[in-house]
């Protein structure tokens, strides 16, 4: 067990310091986040999201993370890269935002939170420091986060690698059943049965793990429950002559990846193949316009227009991809109207796709990495519709 999930000191260090760079150059002096995947990124710490704050707050001297006691010990535990400062409880007999304030009494400057903050923590953050030049919403860890640092990629790579044995733990599964000729099993089968081959995956072949929120799962939904792109599992059993999508991914590190593929149950019918030729053709458009120094919207545009010109406008219902990193979805957005900079270092997906009402929907989704020599898929599960028949 060789690879570590868990970052280390000197990265968050990186980070930090990273951080107070762009917060000089945009003239802030308190940066304040407070959503679950900016503290996983800046500090490492994991945690169940309710409504009890917790925030991360860094200046040019030193960087800490608001608390409620609940999770002292956890934060402990994960050796977080930050020094925390406690309250009691939420909603507070001492609020958490003044529990906050008063960790920095002289704060006379510019103190800025992320545009995702709730209109209420903005009230409250305005209470805590009423002696401030200005408060202000800044974008500046969204912008950071677009582009992955080296070690990020290494756990999206293996987060990659994970969500390809998922699909082929559920093509097994599928296939071993009809074989013996046992009934088939149903979508929510499926999805426990690879979201736990991916937990053991990690905790034999991992010397930590990084416990989040999504750690491994998936959408399975087969026949005609396929044309709705986000079908969540039922007890429906999948059947032969219909097909399956199997959308699976997990986050490694707090680092995500997703594989998806089409598959059928026993020979595709001519139909059948006609609709996954186009998928599969606008997949690899796709993925090849993924290129350094062209937009997101190139990307989109180029495969959405082989769909329509292939005659199936009405089947189209959504863009090509999205980015990834500490979440499945984020920016930047492979979509028409996103014209971001592919730069060498961001992630994401590539998944075009038709859905045929009352028929099935077709959807292959990779994991991608942007590099400076062309488009890296991270997910490598076959996809030719010769190897993604299922007996």
């Amino acid at each position: 067990m060789t690879f570590h999930q868990v970052l280390g000191a000197d990265f968050y260090a990186k980070v930090h310091a990273d951080i107070r760079k762009r917060m000089a150059a945009a003239g802030i002096d308190l940066l304040l986040l407070d959503s679950n995947d900016d503290v996983i990124y800046t500090t490492g710490f994991s945690h169940y999201t309710t409504e009890r704050p917790v925030v991360f707050a860094i200046t040019q001297d030193g960087a800490w993370l608001l608390i409620p006691e609940l999770e002292r010990a956890h934060a402990a535990h994960q050796n977080i890269a930050a020094e925390p400062i406690v309250y009691f409880e939420f909603p507070g007999v001492d609020k958490p935002f003044d529990v906050l304030g008063r960790a920095f009494p002289d704060m006379k400057g510019t103190i800025a939170y992320s545009h995702a903050i709730s209109l209420v923590r903005v009230g409250q953050i305005e209470a805590a420091f009423p002696n401030a030049r200005a408060h202000k919403p800044t974008n500046l860890i969204q912008q950071m986060r677009l582009v992955k640092y080296p070690e990020e990629i290494v756990l999206h790579r293996e987060a990659a690698r994970i969500s390809d044995e998922m699909v082929k733990a559920g093509v097994d599964l599928i296939a071993d059943a009809m074989a013996s000729g046992d009934k088939l099993p149903s979508e929510i089968e499926i999805e426990s049965f690879v979201s736990r081959h991916a937990m053991k995956i990690m905790h034999e072949e991992h010397a930590d793990l990084m416990l989040v929120q999504g750690l491994a799962s998936g959408l399975v939904y087969s026949g005609a429950r396929s044309a709705f792109p986000h079908g969540m599992p039922t007890g429906y059993p999948v059947k032969r002559g219909e097909s399956i999508i199997l959308s699976l991914g997990c986050r490694v590190g707090g680092r995500a990846a997703e594989s998806e593929r089409t598959l059928f149950i026993g020979e595709p019918t001519k139909e059948q193949e006609g609709h996954y030729g186009v998928a599969f053709e606008a997949q690899r458009m796709a993925t090849a316009a993924l290129i350094a120094g062209h937009t997101c919207a190139s990307a989109d545009n180029l495969a959405l227009t082989y769909i329509r010109d292939s005659g199936m406008s009405e089947y189209l219902l959504h863009r090509v991809g999205h980015g990834m990193g500490v979440m499945f979805h984020e920016p930047p957005w492979v979509e028409a109207g996103d014209d971001t900079i592919l730069e060498p270092g961001m992630v994401t997906s590539s998944e075009p796709a038709i859905f045929v009402p009352g028929f099935a929907g077709y959807r292959i989704a990779d994991t991608v990495l942007i590099a400076a020599e062309g488009p890296d898929s991270m997910t490598k599960y076959p996809r030719a519709i010769d190897q993604v028949v299922i007996g």
